[in-house]
């Protein structure tokens, strides 16, 4: 690789982990015109893709921030997985139903909502594929999400591991996938 290329790779990396320390650091979460996030700001198109995209961050942010006070549970099935995330926090536990209702939506209706997931690519790429079955409970909320294809169900239960881990580990665990997500950005140049 070129001097060049390897500086532009670095400070590709810097200004992407730069963007999510500041997105998830800052004690209000996303505001507009944040980092170039806002409405109208350069980066729209690539990381917000919707006006609901602020409100589904600002409920991330909030998980991660307390992810101390998230139980999850992974069962994989034959043919996808079973999740229950759940909280004894009654606002982490609201913030999980929404984020839940939300991705479920968004899923239905092909909006990604991807920070640094290679799963969710493939996942909203063959949405037509998974079966999603949601059980709201009172501290939470249980997701079976199932497929025929062989390529979806490992999707599906790769990305459960992803959420577990974002779960487990909170920011440490979103920067791990920043880091590597822009690994991968340089590698396709």
């Amino acid at each position: 690789m070129k001097h060049s290329s390897k500086i532009a790779v670095g400070a590709a990396t810097a200004l992407g982990l730069g963007v999510a320390v500041a997105v998830f650091a800052h004690p209000g979460g996303m505001g507009p015109g944040m980092m170039g996030f806002g409405m109208g700001g350069p980066m729209m198109g690539r990381m917000q893709g919707d006006a609901s995209f602020a409100d589904d961050m600002r409920l991330v942010h909030a998980m991660l921030f307390d992810h101390d006070k998230i139980i999850r549970t992974v069962a994989n099935l034959p043919d996808g997985i079973r999740t229950a995330t759940e909280s004894g926090d009654p606002g982490v536990a609201r913030a999980i139903k929404a984020h839940v209702a939300s991705m479920e939506n968004r899923l239905k209706d092909g909006r990604i909502f991807n920070l640094f997931s290679p799963t969710l690519p493939v996942l909203f790429d063959n949405r037509d594929k998974i079966k999603t079955t949601v059980e709201m409970t009172e501290r939470g909320a249980v997701v079976t999400q199932t497929s025929g294809d062989a390529k979806v169900v490992a999707a599906l239960q790769a990305h459960a591991v992803e959420v577990s881990e974002l779960a487990r580990d909170g920011m440490a665990a979103m920067m791990r996938a920043a880091r590597a997500s822009m690994g991968t950005l340089g590698m396709n140049r």
